[in-house]
Formats: C-alpha cells, sequence, structure tokens
C-alpha cells in the first residue's frame, strides 16, 4: 500500500553528523499536516511619564522546527487616559535544554498620551505550542 506524502528536509546544524537533516512532512495522504505553532508573551511597559502599560498576546504562527522568527502584535493596558500598540519581529529561537525554546523580543510602542511619548519594552515569549486551527 502507497500513501502519497510531502514534505522537505532541513540541514538541522546539529554536530551529530547521524543527525544533520530533519525531515517536515507538510501532507499525508492527500490531508495537510500543520507544522505551525504560536508562543504566548506578555510584559510590563517602561516607567514613563508616571506610569507604565502591562501587554500580553499570542504571536503569530511560524512553522516548527526550523530557524524561524515570529511576527507579533499587541495593545497595552489602558492607563492614564491612553494605551498604546507594540508590533515587531522576534529574535531567533532559543532552545531549551528540555525541548522547545522560546524567542527574545524588544521594541518601543506607538506614540500617544496627554503627554505625546512611548514605553520601551521587551522579554522573552512562553514555550511554543501548536498552532491548530479552528472549526466555526
Amino acid at each position: 500500500m502507497e500513501i502519497p506524502v510531502t514534505g522537505f528536509v532541513v540541514h538541522s546544524g546539529d554536530s551529530d553528523s547521524n543527525h544533520s537533516h530533519r525531515l517536515f512532512i507538510t501532507s499525508w495522504d492527500g490531508r495537510p499536516v500543520n507544522n505551525d505553532h504560536v508562543h504566548p508573551f506578555k510584559g510590563t511597559t517602561s516607567f514613563d511619564v508616571g506610569h507604565c502599560h502591562h501587554y500580553a498576546g499570542v504571536t503569530k504562527p511560524a512553522p516548527s522546527g526550523v530557524p524561524h522568527v515570529h511576527h507579533y502584535y499587541a495593545e497595552t493596558s489602558f492607563n492614564d487616559q491612553h494605551k498604546h500598540i507594540i508590533r515587531g519581529t522576534t529574535g531567533p529561537a532559543i532552545r531549551l535544554p528540555g525541548g522547545g525554546h522560546y524567542h527574545r523580543f524588544e521594541g518601543c510602542t506607538t506614540v500617544n498620551g496627554r503627554i505625546p511619548h512611548v514605553h520601551k519594552y521587551g522579554g522573552s515569549t512562553g514555550d511554543e505550542e501548536e498552532c491548530r486551527p479552528q472549526s466555526f
């Protein structure tokens, strides 16, 4: 019995020559296989003009197991009569000792407020989560 399978092979960069490539299957028997994942992120901005803001979100999906980054977007909490937007691209994946990975991110918010200002923010994403398509 033959099952049609599609995918791709990526050089893993491991020093072990027996495992220098990884196979990623993109479809199995004509059905797509989801290899995407996302990361939660949250934090608190810098303290500027007498206040700070909190933020939380989930990165945009990216492929698992290959060198990648994630785009992210979130609105901050409403403090001092206004809020800000944070958006950007994470750094590359940083492996965790027990498997999985996380990403670093940092930047400045959009300008807003009665006294126009920005806040700095930064941190690390949470460990990866599988991204499952939602059905409605």
